[in-house]
């Protein structure tokens, strides 16, 4: 296999490519449809995971994701759903890896995914994650916004919520239980 084309950049948006933009552009079109298997408002784009997308010379469409935690039970739903999506557009070969590094943090989450996490019912994840080269990222506890009424009066009733990437969170005012998708 040999690549065409350069894919895509670090940071899960197409880049720019020489004589094959319209064809980098729709491979990576095509698997920004796939949706996550757990939050299914949110495209793997939108959630950062999607990092690469390349066609190969043979014509076999090459995906990198990256799982947002390495033991992600949805990556086998979302690397069919990535061949299914391709099947359909005629694409007979998609060769889907996984990428461990560097890890998925929830700053690869797009604005656009967070907007859909909160209209969902899902707190979005609140600050970064990234610690800028020091020695390690400072925990604070801050407060979590309501996706219901928007309070800031919430308490943390566990730390781990309907998946592994959320905790599980009430609103003291309206009393509504909800999912915050932590800051990882």
């Amino acid at each position: 296999m040999t690549p065409r084309g350069t894919g895509t950049s670090d940071v899960g948006t197409p880049a720019t490519t020489t004589g094959h933009d319209a064809e980098q552009q729709k491979v990576w079109g095509i698997a920004a449809t796939v949706c996550d298997p757990e939050i299914p408002v949110l495209t793997i784009a939108d959630l950062g995971i999607l990092r690469h997308v390349e066609v190969m010379e043979d014509q076999e469409v090459l995906i990198t994701i990256t799982p947002t935690y390495s033991g992600c039970p949805a990556m086998d739903a979302i690397r069919d759903d990535l061949r299914t999506a391709f099947a359909k557009e005629g694409y007979r070969s998609t060769k889907v890896e996984l990428v461990l590094a560097p890890a998925w943090t929830t700053d690869w989450m797009t604005e656009t995914g967070k907007a859909k996490l909160q209209e969902y019912g899902i707190a979005p994840p609140s600050g970064r994650a990234g610690a800028g080269g020091h020695a390690g990222p400072v925990r604070l506890s801050l407060t979590v916004k309501c996706p219901q009424c928007s309070s800031l009066n919430t308490k943390e009733l566990t730390r781990f919520g309907s998946t592994s990437c959320k905790a599980l969170y009430v609103c003291q005012d309206c009393k509504e239980p909800f999912d915050y998708f932590k800051v990882l």
